[in-house]
């Protein structure tokens, strides 16, 4: 009884949250070939995309698109380091995606308090993204520097953390991770998402452009945001950083997955609400009902949806995943795996409890060693109190002993050798 009405709670106040932004906006489906060109170029797949687009087979041609994706995603999320790294200081700025007056209020205020010079400039890492869009602001990414101290980083491999906040997060969201990091030794990059806060264009109000029933910028959006994470990698390694993590949350989530699966630099990975599909959660989420509204008005459906977001999908990527969660080359010790932290929420309405389950039962079948959190809470309510602080717990003292093992093993990056050098060292 005492457990119903606590779901009964939990999901009304889980709803009140999901639904207070009236700024959302039902967008037309596309199909957005144009996004993916270069990769369909690379593909081969140029002539057979325009046959199929022009007998009115759209779908089908997408779906050829995400096949070819999941045939070569190496390819896919490849990409040339940038030669433009720069840190550059500003006043860091909130950056809202939400109208509500209270948050409004806030910007102004923190827009004042930096024209008047009374607060600090951050630092902020950038570079041009090799995912190229035609918005020049979303194609310069942008991350916050959160650099340790150097004493707190004495005697042991230098070490960083890449941090994802949750898809339309405001620029301040995650900071504070970043200094619970700090504490620990650890740097961090708090880096934006493609089309979110500086990155946004200015003809949004919210992040739409990262998630929407445009299908190929979606996974252009999806694409970029894994290159900018590896890029960051180039960077830390260039200031001499040896070990590495990832933490994200939500859509950061799934881009922080997709990053790791792709490069084996990532040791730490936190997957703070986690999900199998792409296009399940955006079929059933409550903050994608928007996105779902389109889309059905267009004859989709589900499993359809599902096919034509494949390429993005982490369940697509599972088995690579556990690839490059390999046991020391040299040791055989298997501490040399990646450490991964699945967080998800009992009564969540974004990320249906149902796929974070399917992502339990995954790991465990791909034989990926994980520790798992549940939290009693809800989605949008990780982020109200008491639950953020059981939340930060539980990611803040993973990053700490993840790192803490790391440093005790001794270990450089598994970067430090290729894969055709560790298959040798294994034979």
């Amino acid at each position: 009884m005492l457990k119903d009405l606590y779901a009964r709670w939990m999901y009304g106040w889980e709803t009140r949250l999901t639904t207070r932004d009236e700024n959302r906006v039902v967008r037309s489906l596309e199909w957005g070939f144009e996004w993916l060109q270069p990769f369909i170029e690379d593909a081969g797949l140029t002539a057979r995309v325009e046959r199929l687009e022009a007998a009115g087979k759209g779908e089908a041609a997408m779906v050829e698109v995400n096949e070819a994706i999941l045939a070569d995603s190496d390819r896919f999320f490849g990409y040339e380091t940038p030669k433009d790294f720069r840190l550059e200081e500003r006043h860091p700025m909130l950056f809202p995606t939400n109208v509500r007056p209270e948050t409004l209020e806030r910007d102004a205020q923190l827009r004042s308090l930096a024209e008047q010079g009374k607060i600090s400039k951050a630092r902020f890492l950038r570079f041009t993204s090799p995912e190229r869009t035609p918005y020049a602001e979303n194609d310069l990414a942008n991350a916050r520097w959160f650099p340790a101290d150097p004493e707190k980083q004495a005697g042991k491999p230098k070490q960083a953390m890449i941090v994802m906040p949750q898809w339309n997060a405001d620029a301040f969201s995650h900071n504070a991770l970043c200094n619970l990091f700090n504490r620990f030794g650890i740097s961090a990059l708090r880096l934006s998402k493609p089309y979110h806060d500086i990155r946004r264009p200015s003809e949004l109000e919210r992040s739409d452009y990262a998630v929407s029933a445009n299908i190929g910028r979606t996974l252009s959006a999806v694409r970029q945001a894994v290159m900018d994470i590896r890029c960051c990698l180039d960077w830390l390694e260039s200031q001499g950083y040896e070990q590495f993590g990832v933490l994200g949350t939500s859509l950061g989530s799934a881009y922080g997955f997709l990053a790791s699966a792709h490069d084996r630099r990532l040791r730490v990975n936190a997957f703070n609400h986690a999900s199998a599909a792409v296009g399940d959660v955006v079929w059933a989420g409550q903050s994608t009902r928007h996105i779902r509204q389109a889309l059905e008005e267009a004859g989709l459906t589900q499993d359809r949806v599902r096919a034509l977001w494949g390429g993005a999908s982490p369940v697509n990527y599972y088995s690579k995943f556990a690839g490059h969660s390999l046991p020391d080359p040299i040791t055989g010790d298997s501490e040399f795996a990646k450490k991964v932290l699945l967080i998800y929420a009992q009564y969540d309405l974004t990320f249906p409890l149902e796929y974070s389950l399917q992502v339990v039962k995954s790991f465990r079948d791909h034989g990926i060693k994980f520790e798992r959190r549940v939290l009693p809470c809800g989605h949008y309510t990780t982020g109200e109190t008491p639950f953020q602080y059981i939340d930060g717990w539980y990611l803040g003292s993973f990053v700490y002993r993840a790192f803490r093992d790391l440093a005790r093993d001794g270990g450089s990056s598994a970067a430090a050798l290729d894969l055709e050098q560790q298959e040798l060292i294994l034979r």
